[in-house]
């Protein structure tokens, strides 16, 4: 089984090159500033993006462009959430952040995270490069195929808009208002939202008791990897502090889950409609969030290519969707960039830069 882990005794040989002003860095650059435009849009992060730029242009190796683009990911990310954090939902008087959804979603995001990074160490290069090509492929993949699905939707509705125009004599003067597609769980009693102002005061807007339950789960599990830093690997308290992020994240995703259950709180971002919420469903969308963190945590990515996605398939507005997961994805890209400088797997200067 050796040749899981590396050629060489130590395990891990890193490729750092020097910053030195030339076509690398100005390339990276550009595609770094564009990778994190549209990845700020679409609450993804950027990730995939990042790691490519960084291993086949500024030439890191796999493991350290992993570690190089969380960083990438937190800075943008912060920045974006520090703009969310006055902005307001599209259609309701509430903030554009779902905190009830973060609280679902993030503490086993950060779980995930920690899982991933130690996958990280323990997995060869290649078996990294390896499995950015597979989640590559399948994500571009599914883009395209949605993005032919959408059209070909797209297309039949305006030919209908366009008969039905012809039929009662009268043509097009104005947009259709936007309706989103019907998705997720069961829903009800739904009615037209109201309009709400687009932005408010920070102080206001944001849900301070919620952020505080996030930032409690994220300093816990912070304070744990710190502390198994000082430890001697595999030893008992070393198992002791990996273990103890568990039951902290678990409990935290529980306890909100079982409100969403019994109805004690809704997603409130979703308007009007009212989510049923069954058992199996909480459990596969936690789950959902442990498997992003895992993977943002083991390739460098951000976990919002899985959560985006799913919190549509939830029914939440674009906006609400992205910045949430946004969100969400700050305190878990965060985390690993401690784990990851805990470990040296990355380059100060080059993080700085980035």
């Amino acid at each position: 089984m050796n040749f899981l882990w590396s050629s060489s005794g130590s395990g891990y040989e890193h490729t750092w090159p020097e910053i030195e002003f030339g076509w690398r860095i100005i390339t990276g650059t550009i595609i770094g500033f564009v990778g994190s435009a549209f990845g700020t849009v679409g609450g993804v992060g950027g990730g995939g993006i990042f790691v490519t730029m960084l291993s086949l242009i500024i030439g890191f190796d796999a493991k350290s462009a992993t570690a190089i683009s969380k960083c990438m990911i937190t800075g943008g990310a912060a920045a974006t959430v520090f703009y969310n954090l006055r902005q307001k939902h599209p259609t309701l008087d509430m903030p554009v952040i779902d905190y009830d959804l973060a609280l679902l979603f993030q503490p086993v995001l950060v779980l995930g995270i920690s899982i991933g990074v130690a996958f990280n160490v323990i997995f060869a290069d290649w078996m990294i490069t390896v499995l950015l090509l597979i989640i590559f492929v399948g994500i571009a993949t599914k883009a395209f195929l949605k993005g032919v699905e959408t059209w070909k939707k797209e297309t039949i509705i305006k030919k209908e808009t366009a008969r039905q125009s012809q039929f009662n004599g009268t043509e097009r003067t104005a947009e259709v208002a936007y309706e989103p597609l019907p998705g997720g769980p069961n829903t009800s009693n739904h009615k037209e939202p109201k309009k709400s102002k687009e932005t408010g005061s920070i102080l206001e807007n944001v849900r301070w008791k919620a952020l505080g339950v996030l930032f409690t789960v994220w300093v816990l599990i912070l304070a744990s990897e710190i502390a198994k830093s000082h430890t001697t690997t595999c030893s008992v308290e070393y198992w002791v502090l990996n273990l103890l992020q568990v039951p902290v994240a678990l409990g935290a995703t529980s306890y909100q889950a079982v409100l969403l259950y019994t109805g004690k709180r809704v997603i409130a971002s979703k308007g009007d409609q009212r989510t049923q919420w069954r058992a199996h469903q909480l459990i596969m969308y936690c789950s959902c969030g442990i498997c992003a963190g895992i993977v943002g945590g083991l390739l460098g990515l951000g976990g919002g290519f899985i959560l985006g996605p799913l919190f549509l398939e939830l029914g939440i507005p674009p906006q609400v969707s992205s910045a949430t997961a946004t969100f969400a994805m700050t305190f878990s890209a965060s985390m690993s960039v401690v784990e990851y400088y805990l470990l040296k797997r990355f380059p100060i200067p080059y993080s700085k830069y980035g």
